[in-house]
């Protein structure tokens, strides 16, 4: 298997006491660069720890895992942060806003710790504003945005690094239909119109179609893995 994202019989056991847990057991699956994958799945299915892998926020028990053709599986915590400021871009289900800056503030912070020059941080951060819809609301707080633009304002702050692979985490998990529907439309066009690799996690089926493919999880394994092209 080949592309951006390769995992090769990923395993993850969590130790709790006596007792160990297999949350991933000898899972295989690629992504292309510039798909839109879906991964479903129940609670306790073993996506979310897969989410975690692949954001590089943790580290598999066995298998291997390919970024970009480089094996990361066993990266130091210093390697792996550097992996995430520069190759992946997090959009979470909780927004993960700073509520005394504003939307802009938000955007360009990635920037500040990868260590941007500040004359170029204002000028991208609006780009980021632009490209998701809220440049007329950079000077916003997040408590002066609804929901679905405080999400944006996420969505932003995902894409002003360039990284190629955009995680999203239940990514409208507290928005209602209309504005889930808004936001799954916003990941549809980066997706075609800029050629975004995007990488969603979701428990509902209505969500996870907007995807080009599905991959479903249950006890720890692949179940299914079906392409789903909308029109």
């Amino acid at each position: 298997m080949n592309g951006i994202v390769r995992v090769e019989s990923i395993t993850k056991i969590y130790s709790l006491g006596d007792v160990k847990v297999e949350a991933l057991r000898k899972v295989s699956f690629s992504v292309e660069a510039g798909e839109f994958l879906s991964i479903m799945g129940a609670s306790g299915s073993g996506k979310s720890t897969m989410m975690n892998i692949l954001g590089c926020l943790d580290t598999p028990t066995g298998g291997q895992y390919f970024l970009e053709g480089h094996n990361v599986s066993r990266l130091s915590g210093d390697e792996l942060a550097d992996i995430r400021k520069h190759k992946i871009g997090f959009v979470f289900q909780g927004f993960n806003l700073l509520p005394r800056m504003t939307a802009l503030e938000n955007v360009k912070l990635p920037m500040l710790y990868n260590g941007v020059h500040p004359s170029m941080r204002d000028r991208k951060a609006m780009d980021a504003l632009e490209m998701v819809g809220l440049g007329d609301r950079a000077n916003h707080q997040p408590q002066q945005l609804s929901g679905g633009q405080q999400q944006r304002v996420a969505i932003a702050r995902a894409l002003v690094n360039d990284a190629p692979i955009i995680l999203a985490d239940e990514p409208t998990g507290n928005l209602d239909s209309r504005t889930s529907k808004d936001i799954m439309d916003l990941f549809t066009d980066l997706n075609r119109e800029y050629g975004r690799t995007i990488i969603q996690v979701t428990h509902e089926a209505e969500m996870a179609s907007y995807g080009k493919r599905v991959i479903t999880f249950r006890d720890g394994m692949v179940l299914k893995d079906e392409r789903t092209e909308r029109p």
